[in-house]
């Protein structure tokens, strides 16, 4: 949420907690993406989709350039992503790890 003076950040965390929860509620790819449609615009949907295919070609080992060249993902978005990959709150290896027992 944007900074509002009549915002706590304890309400901030509760709305926060909320759309998590929601998201738990869905079942299906199906619902994810009607979810999402109707939550995002369609350029924060390419965002977070060309964030996580980043992802899986860091994953792989291939230079940023090359990535660029492949996804069309700024060098820029691609060196976030690798900074949490390796730093972060360890969603995205989660998300990975759970996908790939799932195939």
């Amino acid at each position: 949420m944007k900074p509002h003076p009549t915002v706590s950040p304890r309400q901030e965390a509760r709305a926060e907690k909320h759309l998590y929860q929601a998201i738990l509620t869905l079942k299906s790819v199906e619902e994810c993406r009607a979810f999402f449609r109707d939550l995002c615009t369609p350029a924060e949907l390419e965002a977070m989709s060309d964030r996580w295919a980043v992802v899986e070609w860091l994953e792989r080992g291939v230079p940023y350039r090359e990535i660029h060249k492949h996804t069309g993902v700024s060098v820029t978005t691609i060196a976030r992503v690798a900074r949490y990959v390796g730093d972060g709150n360890g969603g995205y290896e989660l998300a990975r790890q759970r996908l790939q027992e799932t195939r």
